[in-house]
């Protein structure tokens, strides 16, 4: 099989169902609001919208039709293997190819622009993507592609912190970037936590965290502890599902980090809705 057919037909299922991870997240944050809902007004509201939801991802995989809308652009991220006999344009047109088709063969929303600025005129294919390349040990390759939808990634952020500031400055930025977020990015979110680097290299890192099964906890015990610190303090803002309040504002935050200057503490926010959509395909040795 080639890999653009792999990739296809890997963003055909995403569009259209979560993965089990997410999924349970969501039923989870259904659970807390229905045992509140008694005693809670937010917690109703936040169980309507959340019914809704479960109700519209059953349609969507039922019908097989997008779960929401905004159908994303496409993030491409690829770990290639130092070894790996594929040549980087090959792996390139495949991408280019598998998105493109993708797009064709679905229910995509056509919502990529030439430019930012002036015409803004449409691509009509959803190309190009964002594409990082990272190069790591072994023979293999590793693409997985973030189905990014906008009303999540206009309430993304970066801060540049004080290199002092610690734990209480990141949990403290990470909640106000929340905050005024409100109901803006269709809560309840998955927040992903970039540290290190430099201004954009905490953006990329963000990024890339918010690829990690959401059933997985930091693999350093001290930053699996800080992001279930942050995830305490972005509940307690009462945000909820939908903006409406309730108990659970945010499913999961991830982080991921690498060093930095001694005189700066880069950090970056990227949030993603309920519909936290991805996609993944490894080559090991088959044909591309």
């Amino acid at each position: 099989m080639k890999l653009a057919q792999r990739i296809c037909e890997e963003l055909q299922k995403a569009v259209v169902e979560l993965d089990e991870g997410v999924l349970e997240k969501i039923r989870e944050a259904h659970a807390v609001e229905s045992a509140a809902a008694d005693t809670s007004v937010g917690s109703r509201s936040s169980l309507a919208v959340l019914n809704a939801i479960l109700d519209n991802l059953a349609v969507a995989k039922e019908q097989a039709l997008p779960m929401c809308q905004d159908t994303g652009m496409f993030l491409v991220f690829v770990d290639v293997g130092k070894s790996c006999p594929i040549p980087l344009s090959v792996i390139e047109e495949e991408i280019l190819e598998g998105c493109a088709n993708a797009v064709k063969q679905a229910y995509f929303r056509r919502s990529v622009v030439v430019e930012p600025v002036f015409e803004r005129i449409n691509t009509q294919d959803n190309l190009p993507p964002v594409i990082w390349w990272n190069l790591v040990k072994g023979f293999g390759l590793r693409i997985e592609i973030l189905l990014k939808g906008f009303g999540s990634e206009n309430c993304s952020s970066v801060r540049m912190l004080n290199p002092t500031g610690g734990e209480e400055a990141i949990i403290n930025a990470v909640a106000e970037i929340v905050a005024a977020a409100g109901g803006k990015p269709c809560p309840p979110i998955f927040v992903g936590v970039g540290l290190g680097g430099s201004m954009e290299r905490a953006a990329y890192l963000s990024k890339r965290a918010l690829l990690r099964d959401v059933r997985e906890s930091h693999p350093e015990k001290r930053y699996a502890e800080l992001e279930e610190k942050i995830l305490a303090r972005l509940q307690r803002l009462g945000i909820g599902s939908g903006g409406l309040g309730g108990m659970i504002t945010a499913l999961h935050v991830a982080i991921a980090y690498e060093g930095t200057h001694i005189a700066g503490l880069p950090l970056a926010v990227s949030i993603n809705c309920w519909a936290d959509r991805k996609a993944t395909i490894v080559w090991e040795g088959n044909d591309a």
